[in-house]
């Protein structure tokens, strides 16, 4: 019986001895309980990468979310706008404070919150008097909005932004950090993002306000007293110690770990990018992506079906690929929320695939890709 080749996943976590030193350290240390030197190192250097003046580490990316929306006065009933191409934990958050996700469709170049349909929602509404109460425009797989137009025309409105840098830390818009776009952002450390804390995330904010409520409310609502005094509910949101060196570990590797996804991309886009049909997606002129995770989109016309039959293909040869994100207006648990649609991102989840992106993919496992994905199309 011939053995499986060993898999080759979209984005598994790299460890090497560095992380292994410094988790280590935390450990020695007697520091493995939640919070202590390292966590408040890992913000420190979380806010030198990124140029914010505030950084909470949180147990999620989602606690994150949810805390920066209560923190910008999201409250019960209110309605937030955002990218219906996303994963679910952004639209999640909004329903875990009491308001409603109001879904908008994707421009195409970044797949990213669509600009022209945010303004013309806007207006509509501001016409209404009923404004939402916060715009969560979401990085998607690495590459951030355009926010030079998003934040014109939030700043119009007077509706604040919580920006869902995700899956951006490192990457930047016209030379500005992801995630220090808007009131507040929101980055991830889950197991497959550029660093990985195993899971956790952050809150940054240049807003000293926001930082300090998103701090206590994650403490469980401590009031500084020799007894537990609670004057709000609270939440059991903040990082440990020893992830937060896990992440410190990752941190000192970033640049490295970015630029061996960005060889890997290009060298799709040698491989794949003259295939009629096949498109792989690239950065946007107003920004530098971290490519967190190579997507290609075929042409239905030319290749109906591919991107199911290249996914099998690759499967066949224990190779992780994914469909593109399912929009939220399509996914079941929000079924009566409101959308504004242009039919953008139904055509991306319909024809986009991503590929193995992750640091430890070499050039070999990009080229037996490659080959799969072109017999693939052959057929």
């Amino acid at each position: 019986m011939s053995s499986m080749r060993e898999r080759i996943y979209l984005s598994a976590p790299q460890v090497t001895e560095i992380e292994i030193e410094y988790v280590t350290a935390a450990l020695r240390s007697g520091w493995v309980a939640p919070l202590g030197p390292d966590v408040d190192a890992f913000e420190a250097e979380i806010i030198a990468l990124t140029g914010v003046q505030h950084a909470v580490a949180l147990s999620s990316g989602t606690a994150a979310l949810q805390l920066g929306l209560m923190a910008l006065g999201v409250r019960p009933g209110d309605e937030v706008i955002v990218p219906t191409l996303t994963f679910g934990a952004t639209a999640f958050a909004v329903t875990y404070t009491g308001a409603r996700p109001v879904f908008l469709d994707s421009e195409e170049q970044t797949w990213n919150l669509d600009p022209q349909l945010l303004s013309e929602v806007l207006a509509a509404r501001a016409a209404e008097g009923n404004l939402p109460a916060a715009i969560i425009p979401v990085d998607l797989f690495g590459r951030t909005c355009d926010y030079e137009a998003i934040t014109d025309i939030a700043a119009r409105f007077e509706v604040p932004i919580l920006e869902d840098a995700a899956e951006a830390l490192g990457a930047s818009c016209n030379g500005q950090s992801a995630g220090a776009f808007g009131r507040a952002g929101v980055f991830s450390f889950n197991g497959n993002k550029i660093i990985t804390t195993s899971g956790g995330g952050m809150l940054v904010t240049d807003d000293t306000d926001i930082a300090s409520k998103v701090r206590y409310w994650s403490t469980q609502s401590r009031e500084p007293l020799p007894w537990y005094e609670h004057v709000e509910i609270g939440y059991n949101y903040r990082l440990s110690n020893v992830l937060a060196a896990l992440g410190r570990g990752q941190l000192t590797r970033l640049d490295e770990m970015i630029k061996r996804r960005i060889a890997n991309r290009s060298q799709y886009e040698l491989a794949l990018g003259g295939i009629d049909g096949v498109a792989v997606v690239m950065d946007p002129a107003w920004g530098q992506g971290n490519a967190w995770l190579t997507n290609i989109r075929f042409d239905p016309t030319l290749h109906p079906g591919a991107p199911e039959a290249v996914r099998l293909a690759l499967e066949a040869l224990n190779v992780e690929s994914r469909p593109v994100w399912k929009p939220m207006h399509q996914q079941p648990v929000f079924a009566d929320a409101q959308s504004h649609l242009t039919g953008v991102a139904d055509r991306i989840f319909a024809d986009g695939l991503c590929l193995p992106s992750g640091p430890q993919v070499t050039q070999a496992d990009v080229e037996l890709v490659c080959e799969t994905v072109a017999g693939a199309l052959r057929q």
